[in-house]
Protein backbone atom coordinates (compact mmCIF):
# COMPACT_ATOMS: atom_id res chain seq x y z
CA UNK A 1 0.00 0.00 0.00
CA UNK A 2 1.23 3.48 -0.86
CA UNK A 3 2.10 5.60 2.17
CA UNK A 4 0.86 9.19 2.44
CA UNK A 5 3.76 11.01 4.10
CA UNK A 6 3.50 14.61 5.29
CA UNK A 7 6.62 16.76 4.99
CA UNK A 8 7.38 18.88 8.06
CA UNK A 9 9.51 21.91 7.19
CA UNK A 10 9.39 24.12 10.29
CA UNK A 11 12.25 26.32 11.51
CA UNK A 12 12.06 25.19 15.14
CA UNK A 13 11.35 22.02 17.07
CA UNK A 14 8.27 23.60 18.65
CA UNK A 15 6.75 24.62 15.30
CA UNK A 16 7.61 21.22 13.85
CA UNK A 17 5.73 19.53 16.69
CA UNK A 18 2.70 21.72 16.00
CA UNK A 19 2.78 20.75 12.30
CA UNK A 20 3.16 17.09 13.25
CA UNK A 21 0.14 17.26 15.56
CA UNK A 22 -2.03 18.85 12.84
CA UNK A 23 -0.85 16.36 10.24
CA UNK A 24 -1.61 13.37 12.46
CA UNK A 25 -5.11 14.71 13.14
CA UNK A 26 -5.69 15.17 9.42
CA UNK A 27 -4.73 11.62 8.49
CA UNK A 28 -0.96 11.49 7.86
CA UNK A 29 0.28 7.92 7.42
CA UNK A 30 3.96 8.83 7.89
CA UNK A 31 6.00 11.93 8.69
CA UNK A 32 8.97 13.25 6.76
CA UNK A 33 11.16 15.47 8.95
CA UNK A 34 12.87 18.02 6.71
CA UNK A 35 15.64 18.66 9.23
CA UNK A 36 17.46 21.00 6.81
CA UNK A 37 14.70 23.58 7.43
CA UNK A 38 15.60 23.89 11.13
CA UNK A 39 17.44 27.12 11.94
CA UNK A 40 20.41 25.02 13.06
CA UNK A 41 20.01 21.26 12.60
CA UNK A 42 21.47 19.53 15.64
CA UNK A 43 21.66 15.87 16.59
CA UNK A 44 19.57 16.39 19.71
CA UNK A 45 16.81 18.17 17.80
CA UNK A 46 16.69 15.41 15.19
CA UNK A 47 16.47 12.71 17.85
CA UNK A 48 13.74 14.54 19.78
CA UNK A 49 11.57 15.04 16.70
CA UNK A 50 11.95 11.40 15.64
CA UNK A 51 10.92 10.23 19.11
CA UNK A 52 7.98 12.68 19.09
CA UNK A 53 6.62 11.14 15.89
CA UNK A 54 7.34 7.54 16.92
CA UNK A 55 5.33 8.11 20.12
CA UNK A 56 2.33 8.75 17.86
CA UNK A 57 2.81 5.41 16.12
CA UNK A 58 3.82 6.68 12.68
CA UNK A 59 6.83 5.82 10.49
CA UNK A 60 9.49 8.55 10.22
CA UNK A 61 11.53 9.65 7.21
CA UNK A 62 14.51 11.80 8.21
CA UNK A 63 15.82 14.15 5.53
CA UNK A 64 18.53 16.77 5.65
CA UNK A 65 18.51 17.84 2.02
CA UNK A 66 21.58 19.13 0.17
CA UNK A 67 21.14 22.70 -1.07
CA UNK A 68 21.71 21.63 -4.69
CA UNK A 69 18.50 19.59 -4.62
CA UNK A 70 16.15 21.84 -2.69
CA UNK A 71 17.75 22.02 0.75
CA UNK A 72 17.06 25.18 2.73
CA UNK A 73 20.72 25.92 3.56
CA UNK A 74 24.23 24.82 2.62
CA UNK A 75 24.86 22.46 5.52
CA UNK A 76 28.21 20.57 5.36
CA UNK A 77 28.13 16.87 4.48
CA UNK A 78 29.61 15.89 7.84
CA UNK A 79 26.91 17.78 9.73
CA UNK A 80 24.13 16.26 7.62
CA UNK A 81 25.48 12.76 8.21
CA UNK A 82 25.66 13.31 11.98
CA UNK A 83 22.09 14.62 12.08
CA UNK A 84 20.75 11.66 10.11
CA UNK A 85 22.76 9.20 12.21
CA UNK A 86 21.15 10.68 15.34
CA UNK A 87 17.75 10.26 13.68
CA UNK A 88 18.51 6.59 12.96
CA UNK A 89 19.60 6.03 16.52
CA UNK A 90 16.33 7.57 17.75
CA UNK A 91 14.31 5.12 15.62
CA UNK A 92 13.85 6.69 12.17
CA UNK A 93 12.46 4.17 9.69
CA UNK A 94 14.03 5.82 6.63
CA UNK A 95 16.71 8.34 5.83
CA UNK A 96 16.75 10.20 2.51
CA UNK A 97 20.09 10.90 0.79
CA UNK A 98 20.76 12.34 -2.66
CA UNK A 99 22.23 10.07 -5.34
CA UNK A 100 24.68 12.76 -6.49
CA UNK A 101 26.01 13.14 -2.94
CA UNK A 102 26.09 9.37 -2.47
CA UNK A 103 28.70 9.25 -5.25
CA UNK A 104 31.02 11.67 -3.43
CA UNK A 105 34.25 10.08 -2.04
CA UNK A 106 33.75 8.34 1.31
CA UNK A 107 30.02 9.10 1.64
CA UNK A 108 28.75 5.69 0.52
CA UNK A 109 31.00 3.94 3.03
CA UNK A 110 29.88 6.15 5.93
CA UNK A 111 26.18 5.75 5.12
CA UNK A 112 26.54 2.00 4.67
CA UNK A 113 28.28 1.67 8.02
CA UNK A 114 25.55 3.68 9.78
CA UNK A 115 22.76 1.66 8.16
CA UNK A 116 24.42 -1.58 9.28
CA UNK A 117 24.28 -0.34 12.87
CA UNK A 118 20.57 0.49 12.60
CA UNK A 119 19.16 -2.35 10.54
CA UNK A 120 15.52 -1.29 10.99
CA UNK A 121 16.27 1.89 9.02
CA UNK A 122 16.19 1.89 5.22
CA UNK A 123 17.82 4.23 2.73
CA UNK A 124 15.79 6.33 0.28
CA UNK A 125 18.19 7.21 -2.53
CA UNK A 126 16.85 10.33 -4.25
CA UNK A 127 17.41 12.52 -7.29
CA UNK A 128 15.67 15.84 -8.01
CA UNK A 129 15.52 18.13 -11.03
CA UNK A 130 13.95 21.52 -10.34
CA UNK A 131 14.38 22.70 -13.95
CA UNK A 132 12.41 20.08 -15.88
CA UNK A 133 12.16 16.36 -16.65
CA UNK A 134 15.26 14.16 -16.44
CA UNK A 135 16.96 13.59 -19.77
CA UNK A 136 16.33 9.84 -19.44
CA UNK A 137 14.19 8.88 -16.46
CA UNK A 138 14.45 5.13 -16.99
CA UNK A 139 18.25 5.26 -17.34
CA UNK A 140 18.53 7.30 -14.16
CA UNK A 141 16.37 4.77 -12.35
CA UNK A 142 18.46 1.82 -13.57
CA UNK A 143 21.71 3.49 -12.50
CA UNK A 144 20.41 4.15 -9.00
CA UNK A 145 18.85 0.69 -8.61
CA UNK A 146 22.08 -0.99 -9.80
CA UNK A 147 24.30 0.98 -7.44
CA UNK A 148 22.13 0.36 -4.38
CA UNK A 149 19.59 -2.46 -4.91
CA UNK A 150 18.39 -2.44 -1.30
CA UNK A 151 17.39 1.25 -1.36
CA UNK A 152 14.03 2.79 -2.18
CA UNK A 153 14.74 4.80 -5.34
CA UNK A 154 13.14 8.25 -5.41
CA UNK A 155 12.99 10.29 -8.65
CA UNK A 156 11.41 13.74 -8.64
CA UNK A 157 11.41 16.23 -11.52
CA UNK A 158 9.57 19.42 -12.47
CA UNK A 159 6.70 19.22 -14.96
CA UNK A 160 6.32 22.26 -17.18
CA UNK A 161 3.14 20.82 -18.73
CA UNK A 162 0.78 18.05 -17.71
CA UNK A 163 2.05 16.05 -20.70
CA UNK A 164 5.39 15.77 -18.84
CA UNK A 165 3.64 13.53 -16.26
CA UNK A 166 3.21 10.42 -18.40
CA UNK A 167 6.88 9.38 -18.20
CA UNK A 168 6.68 9.25 -14.38
CA UNK A 169 3.42 7.30 -14.45
CA UNK A 170 4.83 4.85 -17.01
CA UNK A 171 7.84 4.07 -14.82
CA UNK A 172 5.69 3.66 -11.72
CA UNK A 173 3.30 1.33 -13.56
CA UNK A 174 6.08 -0.81 -15.07
CA UNK A 175 8.35 -1.27 -12.05
CA UNK A 176 7.53 -3.76 -9.31
CA UNK A 177 10.30 -2.73 -6.87
CA UNK A 178 9.72 -0.11 -4.16
CA UNK A 179 9.81 3.17 -6.06
CA UNK A 180 8.92 6.81 -5.48
CA UNK A 181 8.48 8.90 -8.62
CA UNK A 182 6.41 12.00 -9.26
CA UNK A 183 6.54 15.43 -10.87
CA UNK A 184 6.73 18.71 -8.96
CA UNK A 185 4.86 21.92 -9.68
CA UNK A 186 1.17 22.54 -10.46
CA UNK A 187 1.45 20.65 -13.76
CA UNK A 188 2.68 17.55 -11.94
CA UNK A 189 -0.04 17.41 -9.30
CA UNK A 190 -1.79 14.32 -10.66
CA UNK A 191 1.37 12.23 -10.25
CA UNK A 192 1.29 12.84 -6.49
CA UNK A 193 -2.34 11.70 -6.26
CA UNK A 194 -2.12 8.76 -8.65
CA UNK A 195 0.93 7.27 -6.92
CA UNK A 196 -1.47 5.10 -4.92
CA UNK A 197 -3.35 3.82 -7.96
CA UNK A 198 -0.06 2.98 -9.70
CA UNK A 199 1.55 1.25 -6.72
CA UNK A 200 4.12 3.85 -5.68
CA UNK A 201 5.94 3.24 -2.40
CA UNK A 202 4.87 6.61 -0.99
CA UNK A 203 3.88 10.13 -1.91
CA UNK A 204 4.20 13.43 -0.09
CA UNK A 205 1.67 15.96 1.18
CA UNK A 206 2.03 19.09 3.33
CA UNK A 207 0.31 20.15 6.59
CA UNK A 208 -1.29 23.16 4.82
CA UNK A 209 -0.72 25.25 1.69
CA UNK A 210 1.61 27.72 3.43
CA UNK A 211 3.86 24.93 4.76
CA UNK A 212 4.66 23.11 1.51
CA UNK A 213 8.23 21.80 1.48
CA UNK A 214 8.28 21.42 -2.33
CA UNK A 215 6.40 22.92 -5.30
CA UNK A 216 3.01 21.31 -5.89
CA UNK A 217 2.58 19.54 -2.55
CA UNK A 218 -1.10 19.11 -1.67
CA UNK A 219 -2.41 19.58 1.90
CA UNK A 220 -2.98 16.23 3.60
CA UNK A 221 -6.60 17.08 4.44
CA UNK A 222 -7.29 17.74 0.75
CA UNK A 223 -5.65 14.45 -0.25
CA UNK A 224 -7.74 12.52 2.26
CA UNK A 225 -11.08 14.19 1.56
CA UNK A 226 -11.35 15.84 -1.87
CA UNK A 227 -9.09 13.28 -3.60
CA UNK A 228 -10.52 10.24 -1.75
CA UNK A 229 -7.09 8.89 -0.74
CA UNK A 230 -8.39 6.10 1.47
CA UNK A 231 -10.61 4.72 -1.30
CA UNK A 232 -7.99 4.65 -4.08
CA UNK A 233 -6.59 1.40 -5.43
CA UNK A 234 -5.41 -0.08 -8.74
CA UNK A 235 -9.01 -0.56 -9.93
CA UNK A 236 -10.06 3.07 -9.40
CA UNK A 237 -11.73 4.60 -12.47
CA UNK A 238 -10.54 8.10 -13.38
CA UNK A 239 -12.40 11.16 -14.60
CA UNK A 240 -11.31 14.78 -14.88
CA UNK A 241 -12.00 18.35 -15.89
CA UNK A 242 -9.72 19.66 -18.66
CA UNK A 243 -9.13 23.39 -18.87
CA UNK A 244 -6.69 26.26 -18.43
CA UNK A 245 -7.03 27.54 -15.78
CA UNK A 246 -8.87 24.79 -13.93
CA UNK A 247 -8.09 25.34 -10.25
CA UNK A 248 -11.39 27.15 -9.69
CA UNK A 249 -13.51 24.30 -11.03
CA UNK A 250 -16.15 22.77 -8.78
CA UNK A 251 -16.18 19.53 -10.79
CA UNK A 252 -13.75 17.54 -8.60
CA UNK A 253 -15.73 18.34 -5.44
CA UNK A 254 -19.04 17.56 -7.14
CA UNK A 255 -18.02 14.29 -8.79
CA UNK A 256 -15.99 12.99 -5.85
CA UNK A 257 -18.84 13.83 -3.48
CA UNK A 258 -21.25 11.88 -5.68
CA UNK A 259 -18.78 8.98 -5.93
CA UNK A 260 -18.61 8.90 -2.14
CA UNK A 261 -22.39 8.82 -1.83
CA UNK A 262 -22.73 6.04 -4.42
CA UNK A 263 -19.82 3.99 -3.07
CA UNK A 264 -18.21 4.16 -6.50
CA UNK A 265 -14.53 3.28 -6.93
CA UNK A 266 -13.73 6.40 -8.94
CA UNK A 267 -11.81 9.67 -8.72
CA UNK A 268 -12.23 13.01 -10.48
CA UNK A 269 -9.14 15.18 -11.05
CA UNK A 270 -8.44 18.77 -12.15
CA UNK A 271 -6.37 18.56 -15.35
CA UNK A 272 -4.74 21.83 -16.38
CA UNK A 273 -3.82 21.45 -20.05
CA UNK A 274 -1.96 24.46 -21.39
CA UNK A 275 -1.61 25.35 -25.06
CA UNK A 276 -4.01 24.76 -27.92
CA UNK A 277 -5.21 21.94 -30.16
CA UNK A 278 -1.81 20.22 -30.41
CA UNK A 279 -1.28 20.04 -26.65
CA UNK A 280 -4.89 18.98 -26.08
CA UNK A 281 -4.55 16.22 -28.67
CA UNK A 282 -1.28 14.99 -27.16
CA UNK A 283 -2.84 14.79 -23.71
CA UNK A 284 -5.84 12.74 -24.83
CA UNK A 285 -3.74 10.55 -27.14
CA UNK A 286 -1.41 9.86 -24.21
CA UNK A 287 -4.42 8.84 -22.11
CA UNK A 288 -5.81 6.57 -24.83
CA UNK A 289 -2.41 4.88 -25.25
CA UNK A 290 -2.50 3.94 -21.54
CA UNK A 291 -5.74 2.04 -20.90
CA UNK A 292 -4.28 0.95 -17.55
CA UNK A 293 -4.85 4.49 -16.28
CA UNK A 294 -8.61 3.71 -16.47
CA UNK A 295 -9.66 7.20 -17.59
CA UNK A 296 -13.36 7.00 -18.48
CA UNK A 297 -14.14 10.57 -19.47
CA UNK A 298 -13.71 14.30 -19.04
CA UNK A 299 -15.52 17.53 -18.60
CA UNK A 300 -13.97 20.22 -20.81
CA UNK A 301 -13.90 23.93 -20.08
CA UNK A 302 -12.16 27.04 -21.43
CA UNK A 303 -10.29 27.20 -23.76
CA UNK A 304 -10.61 23.64 -25.09
CA UNK A 305 -14.29 23.09 -26.00
CA UNK A 306 -13.69 23.44 -29.73
CA UNK A 307 -10.50 21.38 -29.44
CA UNK A 308 -12.49 18.59 -27.78
CA UNK A 309 -14.93 18.42 -30.68
CA UNK A 310 -12.12 18.48 -33.22
CA UNK A 311 -10.21 15.72 -31.41
CA UNK A 312 -13.17 13.36 -31.39
CA UNK A 313 -13.83 14.16 -35.06
CA UNK A 314 -10.18 13.33 -35.92
CA UNK A 315 -10.41 10.06 -33.97
CA UNK A 316 -13.55 9.04 -35.87
CA UNK A 317 -15.59 9.00 -32.67
CA UNK A 318 -19.26 9.75 -32.05
CA UNK A 319 -20.29 13.41 -32.25
CA UNK A 320 -23.59 14.27 -30.60
CA UNK A 321 -25.55 16.23 -33.26
CA UNK A 322 -26.15 19.11 -30.81
CA UNK A 323 -22.42 19.37 -30.01
CA UNK A 324 -21.60 19.24 -33.73
CA UNK A 325 -24.11 21.99 -34.46
CA UNK A 326 -22.76 24.15 -31.62
CA UNK A 327 -19.18 23.48 -32.73
CA UNK A 328 -18.03 22.85 -29.17
CA UNK A 329 -18.05 19.96 -26.71
CA UNK A 330 -17.78 20.15 -22.93
CA UNK A 331 -17.91 16.38 -22.41
CA UNK A 332 -15.64 13.64 -23.82
CA UNK A 333 -16.39 10.04 -22.94
CA UNK A 334 -13.97 7.14 -23.39
CA UNK A 335 -15.82 3.94 -24.15
CA UNK A 336 -15.01 0.36 -25.05
CA UNK A 337 -11.62 -0.14 -26.76
CA UNK A 338 -10.85 3.56 -26.38
CA UNK A 339 -13.73 4.78 -28.55
CA UNK A 340 -14.37 8.47 -27.84
CA UNK A 341 -17.63 10.43 -27.89
CA UNK A 342 -18.30 14.17 -27.63
CA UNK A 343 -21.34 15.88 -26.10
CA UNK A 344 -22.44 19.37 -25.15
CA UNK A 345 -24.36 19.75 -21.90
CA UNK A 346 -23.89 23.53 -21.66
CA UNK A 347 -26.83 24.22 -23.97
CA UNK A 348 -29.44 22.33 -21.96
CA UNK A 349 -27.86 23.55 -18.72
CA UNK A 350 -28.12 27.20 -19.75
CA UNK A 351 -31.70 27.00 -21.04
CA UNK A 352 -32.93 25.04 -18.04
CA UNK A 353 -31.22 27.48 -15.66
CA UNK A 354 -32.81 30.45 -17.40
CA UNK A 355 -36.36 29.09 -17.66
CA UNK A 356 -36.50 27.39 -14.26
CA UNK A 357 -35.06 30.39 -12.39
CA UNK A 358 -37.53 32.71 -14.13
CA UNK A 359 -40.38 30.22 -13.72
CA UNK A 360 -41.27 30.22 -17.42
CA UNK A 361 -41.50 27.66 -20.19
CA UNK A 362 -39.20 27.82 -23.19
CA UNK A 363 -42.00 28.95 -25.48
CA UNK A 364 -42.33 32.11 -23.38
CA UNK A 365 -38.87 33.18 -24.51
CA UNK A 366 -40.05 33.48 -28.11
CA UNK A 367 -39.32 36.91 -29.65
CA UNK A 368 -37.45 38.11 -26.55
CA UNK A 369 -34.41 40.27 -27.30
CA UNK A 370 -31.27 38.63 -25.93
CA UNK A 371 -27.71 40.00 -25.75
CA UNK A 372 -24.98 37.36 -25.59
CA UNK A 373 -21.59 38.75 -24.54
CA UNK A 374 -18.63 36.71 -25.76
CA UNK A 375 -17.82 34.49 -28.72
CA UNK A 376 -16.28 31.38 -27.18
CA UNK A 377 -17.53 27.85 -26.55
CA UNK A 378 -20.02 28.83 -23.84
CA UNK A 379 -21.46 31.55 -26.07
CA UNK A 380 -21.97 29.07 -28.91
CA UNK A 381 -23.99 26.76 -26.66
CA UNK A 382 -26.08 29.62 -25.25
CA UNK A 383 -26.80 31.08 -28.69
CA UNK A 384 -28.05 27.74 -30.04
CA UNK A 385 -30.32 27.30 -27.02
CA UNK A 386 -31.74 30.82 -27.28
CA UNK A 387 -32.26 30.55 -31.05
CA UNK A 388 -34.07 27.23 -30.63
CA UNK A 389 -36.34 28.91 -28.08
CA UNK A 390 -37.16 31.65 -30.59
CA UNK A 391 -35.17 34.54 -29.09
CA UNK A 392 -33.79 37.37 -31.20
CA UNK A 393 -30.10 37.20 -30.41
CA UNK A 394 -27.31 39.77 -30.78
CA UNK A 395 -23.71 38.72 -30.10
CA UNK A 396 -21.49 41.37 -28.51
CA UNK A 397 -17.72 40.91 -28.43
CA UNK A 398 -14.60 43.04 -28.06
CA UNK A 399 -13.33 41.59 -31.36
CA UNK A 400 -16.16 42.37 -33.77
CA UNK A 401 -14.90 39.92 -36.40
CA UNK A 402 -15.41 37.00 -33.99
CA UNK A 403 -18.93 38.16 -33.17
CA UNK A 404 -19.73 38.55 -36.88
CA UNK A 405 -18.40 35.09 -37.69
CA UNK A 406 -20.52 33.55 -34.92
CA UNK A 407 -23.62 35.53 -35.91
CA UNK A 408 -23.28 34.50 -39.55
CA UNK A 409 -22.93 30.86 -38.55
CA UNK A 410 -26.07 30.84 -36.40
CA UNK A 411 -28.23 33.40 -38.22
CA UNK A 412 -28.30 36.18 -35.63
CA UNK A 413 -26.90 39.72 -35.29
CA UNK A 414 -23.46 40.95 -34.19
CA UNK A 415 -22.21 44.18 -32.62
CA UNK A 416 -19.04 45.50 -30.99
CA UNK A 417 -19.01 45.32 -27.20
CA UNK A 418 -19.00 49.12 -26.78
CA UNK A 419 -22.50 49.24 -28.32
CA UNK A 420 -23.87 47.30 -25.32
CA UNK A 421 -24.49 50.72 -23.68
CA UNK A 422 -27.31 51.41 -26.14
CA UNK A 423 -28.65 47.85 -26.13
CA UNK A 424 -32.41 47.44 -25.65
CA UNK A 425 -32.38 43.71 -24.95
CA UNK A 426 -34.30 42.25 -22.04
CA UNK A 427 -31.98 39.25 -21.46
CA UNK A 428 -28.23 39.76 -20.93
CA UNK A 429 -25.99 36.68 -20.78
CA UNK A 430 -22.28 36.98 -19.96
CA UNK A 431 -20.37 34.17 -21.67
CA UNK A 432 -16.91 35.64 -21.05
CA UNK A 433 -14.58 35.07 -18.10
CA UNK A 434 -14.90 38.71 -17.03
CA UNK A 435 -15.70 38.83 -13.33
CA UNK A 436 -14.28 35.36 -12.59
CA UNK A 437 -12.08 35.09 -9.49
CA UNK A 438 -9.55 36.45 -8.88
CA UNK A 439 -10.48 39.37 -11.19
CA UNK A 440 -13.83 39.98 -9.53
CA UNK A 441 -13.96 43.73 -10.25
CA UNK A 442 -14.48 43.15 -13.98
CA UNK A 443 -17.83 43.23 -15.75
CA UNK A 444 -18.69 43.27 -19.47
CA UNK A 445 -21.82 45.41 -19.06
CA UNK A 446 -22.09 48.94 -17.55
CA UNK A 447 -24.54 49.11 -14.63
CA UNK A 448 -26.75 51.71 -16.35
CA UNK A 449 -27.75 49.21 -19.05
CA UNK A 450 -29.92 47.21 -16.64
CA UNK A 451 -33.49 48.07 -15.71
CA UNK A 452 -36.36 46.58 -13.68
CA UNK A 453 -37.48 44.45 -16.63
CA UNK A 454 -34.02 43.08 -17.39
CA UNK A 455 -32.74 39.56 -16.85
CA UNK A 456 -29.01 39.11 -16.14
CA UNK A 457 -27.47 35.64 -16.49
CA UNK A 458 -23.78 35.04 -15.81
CA UNK A 459 -22.12 31.79 -16.90
CA UNK A 460 -19.29 32.56 -14.43
CA UNK A 461 -19.91 30.84 -11.08
CA UNK A 462 -16.82 31.78 -9.06
CA UNK A 463 -17.78 33.97 -7.26
CA UNK A 464 -21.42 33.04 -6.83
CA UNK A 465 -22.47 36.68 -7.20
CA UNK A 466 -20.32 38.48 -9.75
CA UNK A 467 -20.19 42.23 -10.20
CA UNK A 468 -22.31 41.72 -13.33
CA UNK A 469 -25.08 40.11 -11.26
CA UNK A 470 -24.68 42.44 -8.29
CA UNK A 471 -25.15 45.58 -10.40
CA UNK A 472 -28.06 44.04 -12.29
CA UNK A 473 -29.81 43.14 -9.03
CA UNK A 474 -29.28 46.68 -7.70
CA UNK A 475 -31.06 47.99 -10.82
CA UNK A 476 -34.06 45.75 -10.11
CA UNK A 477 -33.24 43.10 -12.72
CA UNK A 478 -33.83 39.40 -12.18
CA UNK A 479 -30.60 37.43 -11.99
CA UNK A 480 -29.52 33.89 -12.86
CA UNK A 481 -26.20 32.73 -11.40
CA UNK A 482 -23.67 30.61 -13.21
CA UNK A 483 -24.09 28.04 -10.46
CA UNK A 484 -27.59 27.26 -11.75
CA UNK A 485 -26.23 26.51 -15.21
CA UNK A 486 -23.33 24.50 -13.76
CA UNK A 487 -25.63 22.34 -11.63
CA UNK A 488 -28.01 21.54 -14.47
CA UNK A 489 -25.31 20.75 -17.02
CA UNK A 490 -23.41 18.69 -14.43
CA UNK A 491 -26.40 16.39 -13.89
CA UNK A 492 -26.55 15.63 -17.63
CA UNK A 493 -22.77 15.32 -17.93
CA UNK A 494 -22.52 12.92 -14.97
CA UNK A 495 -25.13 10.71 -16.64
CA UNK A 496 -23.21 10.71 -19.95
CA UNK A 497 -19.88 9.86 -18.33
CA UNK A 498 -20.89 7.33 -15.68
CA UNK A 499 -24.15 5.89 -17.02
CA UNK A 500 -25.98 6.57 -13.73
CA UNK A 501 -27.97 9.46 -12.29
CA UNK A 502 -26.33 11.64 -9.63
CA UNK A 503 -28.18 12.76 -6.54
CA UNK A 504 -29.16 16.24 -7.73
CA UNK A 505 -29.90 17.52 -4.23
CA UNK A 506 -26.47 16.37 -3.04
CA UNK A 507 -24.84 17.89 -6.12
CA UNK A 508 -26.56 21.23 -5.47
CA UNK A 509 -25.58 21.18 -1.78
CA UNK A 510 -21.91 20.57 -2.63
CA UNK A 511 -21.87 23.41 -5.17
CA UNK A 512 -23.53 25.91 -2.86
CA UNK A 513 -21.36 25.00 0.13
CA UNK A 514 -18.21 25.44 -1.96
CA UNK A 515 -19.33 28.76 -3.41
CA UNK A 516 -20.51 30.25 -0.14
Amino acid sequence: MTILAVSISAESVEKAQEQIDRSVCQGAEAIELRLDFLENPEEAAAANLVKYVKAKGLPVIATCRHISEGGSADWPTEKRLKVLTAAMEAGADFIDWEFAQYLQPGVQEMLTAALRRFRTCRLILSAHDFHGPFEDLSARYEAMRTLCPEAVVKLVYTAGHINDCFEAMDLLYQEKEDLIVFAMGPAGMITRILAKKLGGFLTFACPEEAAAAAPGQIPVRKMKTLYRWDALNRQTELYGIIGNPVGHSLSPAVYNGCFDAQGRNALHLPLEVGGGQAEFNLFLQSVLQRPWLDFRGFGVTLPHKSSALEFVHQEGGYLEPLAERIGAANTVKIGHNGQVSAYNTDCVGALNALTETLGVERKELRNQEAAVIGAGGAARAVIVGLMDAGCRVTVYNRTLEKAQSLAEEFGCRAAPLEEIRSCRARIFINCTSLGMAPNTDSTPVPAEVFGPNSVAFDTVYVPLETRFLREAKAAGARVVSGAEMFIRQAVVQYRHLTGVEPDELLLRRIVMEKLK
